[in-house]
């Protein structure tokens, strides 16, 4: 198993390094025991409230390469305080990264409060992804109604390989708004297939294709 050893203090203050030395000596001793491959120590001397730490977010880049196993903290006020703890730890289970903490002298079991707080977070992030499903079969269905045909409008413009698309199909929305569909609309169905756009994007976009159509005329 290949893990991260995360180490934090509060403070830069000089006592404290003697601290992070400690945990990460205690950490990689852990590790050790438990037979796990350490790919890197990571210090951070920042609030546990703070989201925007340098060594969180060198973590963070490394858990979303999708090569790490688990998490080795001292305890789970090391990760972080208050909401930001809650928000990491949801990250980390949504990542399939486990958590380890000497504290529990193995992987981390969260309180029965942290646990109902993180069920509470799931379920409302699966009700946005509800929403956002409902808003895009909406936005198609009346796009459809409205004579639009995405077989033929946008036949051979996906990207197979399901990767971010860099363009957007202007000529599709400005198709769409002559059918009298909002531009929230418009951005649910251009998201349908697959292009990552907001209701402000297709409105600028929509708005510098008629501003250049205005200029040559």
């Amino acid at each position: 198993m290949k893990v991260i050893i995360y180490c934090r203090v509060s403070t830069e203050k000089q006592e404290q390094e003697t601290s992070l030395a400690r945990q990460e000596e205690e950490l990689s001793a852990a590790a050790g025991k438990w037979g796990f491959q350490v790919d890197s120590v990571i210090h951070d001397q920042s609030s546990g409230y703070d989201l925007d730490r340098p060594g969180l977010m060198e973590m963070l880049d490394k858990i979303s390469s999708g090569n790490i196993d688990a998490v080795l903290i001292q305890d789970e006020t090391r990760l972080g305080r208050g909401n930001a703890k809650i928000a990491l730890i949801h990250f980390l289970f949504k990542e399939d990264v486990k958590l380890y903490s000497l504290a529990h002298d193995g992987e981390l079991q969260v309180s029965e409060t942290d646990s109902m707080l993180l069920h509470i977070i799931g379920m409302v992030e699966e009700y946005q992804r509800k929403l956002h499903n409902i808003k895009i079969r909406r936005g198609m269905k009346r796009a459809v109604a409205k004579g639009y045909r995405p077989e033929q409008n946008l036949k051979k413009r996906g990207n197979i390989n399901g990767r971010e698309r860099k363009e957007i199909p202007v000529e599709e929305i400005v198709r769409l708004r002559q059918n009298s569909l909002t531009f929230e609309e418009i951005a649910s169905v251009i998201r349908g297939f697959g292009y990552d756009v907001s209701k402000a994007t297709v409105h600028r976009r929509y708005q510098e294709y008629m501003d250049r159509n205005d200029s040559r005329n």
